[in-house]
């Protein structure tokens, strides 16, 4: 088109003219022309990816009767008689260190002495979270359930039949040619994973919505050994979920809070350490659990490296490109003992939403990429106040900086999560409007209280 336009403005009158009057004497040049400008408007609209547009979200708020205290988680795990005084005595480092505040949610199973992790007791858990997060995705944004061409629900170590997402469609009366998917086994990074489902369905279905669901379930994950390795999820992990309402309807942008602007996913499963650090399994007493290895903050390194190499291009300027580029060939061609050069993400992103997998996890992400303590402080006030909800911990995050009034009009937010395979997954929207937080935001009776000074 731009070459036409040149041709045409260095054209003089009477060419065009000339032009003109072959045209009007040749009828089936005219009508070949026509034809080859509609097939071609047709194949450009017909191929263009459709914009999906995040109409709203919404994070579940646990009721308070379902807080734990420290002292509360302690004296609760002593009583139980499963651990052993080394048991106690590492859970209670461990939760001194974890981030985790005082007001973080346990599933109600675990309340009781002797705690009842029944199925039917999980199905209560995942009903509550999962329902009580729809709620209020419902009211907020006036869809009614019928409206729902396609359900994402995500949750790694929970799945039941009929499936979590049977579960919704039934509680819901969703209609019957819904196209539903349930995502097991994936770990905290699920939630981009369900997310980048969703947006390629919507490539597919034109004018519709689709809603992701993304949590976890306690219940019957909570480990009563005394391996240590396998002790740690019981100090991090905490209930939570979130509901994602997402569109492909033009006419959508005017009241959508962001736009999907990329997904990146990298997997490592074909490294035998990454597959076997995030791993459940039975102890030598046959109990069940999740065991976390040693090695976790290093794999996880490695594949954030790739992560970014991948979405680097994508999002950065060309200058951080091109000083990157000169570094790797640098180090690969002339010496070898040049520190890579990490680009600067700030100028790429506005805000950052960490996986609040625990408090090493955002410390090693704050070093790695050079962030600033005000870039990860929805991270670290997400894990005090919510504990690590799993693949939900990113909109806990995102719903925390839109309470504090942090997002404008053109800023682009990055949601980075780690799971078990190993998987690191990127999500990056952009705002479409200086957004303000939704009725019933997790944050709206605390947000005046955070951040808070966190123990060093």
């Amino acid at each position: 088109m731009v070459v036409i336009a040149v041709e045409i403005a260095q054209t003089n009158p009477d060419e065009i003219k000339q032009l003109w009057l072959h045209l009007q004497y040749n009828l089936v040049s005219v009508i070949i022309c026509s034809a080859f400008l509609v097939f071609g408007s047709t194949v450009y609209i017909m191929t263009r990816p459709r914009t999906v547009y995040l109409v709203d979200y919404a994070c579940y708020r646990p009721p308070d009767r379902l807080q734990v205290r420290f002292n509360q988680f302690m004296e609760h795990s002593r009583l139980t008689g499963d651990f052993d005084e080394s048991s106690l005595e590492f859970q209670g480092k461990i939760l001194v260190r974890s981030g985790l505040g005082e007001e973080t949610y346990v599933p109600e199973a675990m309340h009781y002495l002797p705690p009842r992790p029944s199925m039917a007791a999980a199905r209560d858990e995942a009903e509550q979270v999962m329902f009580g997060a729809l709620d209020t995705l419902f009211a907020n944004s006036s869809i009614k359930p019928k409206d729902i061409g396609i359900l994402v629900v995500n949750c790694s170590l929970f799945n039941p039949t009929p499936s979590l997402s049977a579960m919704i469609v039934n509680k819901y009366k969703l209609r019957g040619n819904i196209k539903s998917f349930n995502l097991g086994g994936m770990g905290c990074s699920a939630g981009v994973i369900a997310v980048d489902l969703a947006r390629d369905l919507l490539q597919v279905h034109g004018g519709t919505y689709a809603v992701v669901v993304s949590t976890e379930n306690i219940t019957q994950n909570w480990y009563f050994g005394n391996k240590k390795s396998m002790l740690i999820p019981n100090c991090l992990f905490r209930v939570g979920g979130a509901a994602v309402l997402l569109s492909n309807k033009s006419g959508d942008r005017r009241r959508a809070k962001y736009k999907l602007v990329h997904v990146v996913r990298t997997h490592r499963g074909s490294d035998d350490k990454a597959f076997h650090c995030v791993y459940q399994e039975q102890d030598d007493a046959g109990k069940v659990g999740v065991s976390l290895s040693k090695d976790l903050m290093a794999i996880a390194g490695g594949a954030l490296k790739t992560n970014i190499t991948t979405l680097g291009p994508l999002v950065l300027p060309i200058s951080e490109q091109l000083l990157f580029f000169a570094t790797l060939v640098g180090k690969k061609f002339f010496n070898a003992k040049i520190k890579p050069y990490i680009p600067d993400f700030n100028l790429a992103f506005d805000h950052f939403c960490i996986h609040a997998g625990g408090r090493a996890v955002i410390d090693e992400l704050e070093k790695n990429l050079q962030l600033t303590p005000m870039h990860v402080e929805a991270s670290r006030m997400t894990l005090h106040r919510f504990g690590n909800t799993s693949s939900s911990s990113i909109w806990y995050e995102l719903a925390y900086t839109e309470a504090k009034g942090r997002v404008r009009k053109g800023h682009r937010i990055w949601q980075i999560a780690f799971g078990s395979g190993f998987k690191c997954n990127s999500a990056v929207w952009q705002a479409l409007r200086n957004v303000k937080p939704s009725n019933k935001s997790p944050w709206e009776d605390c947000i005046d209280r955070y951040p808070v000074q966190l123990s060093s």
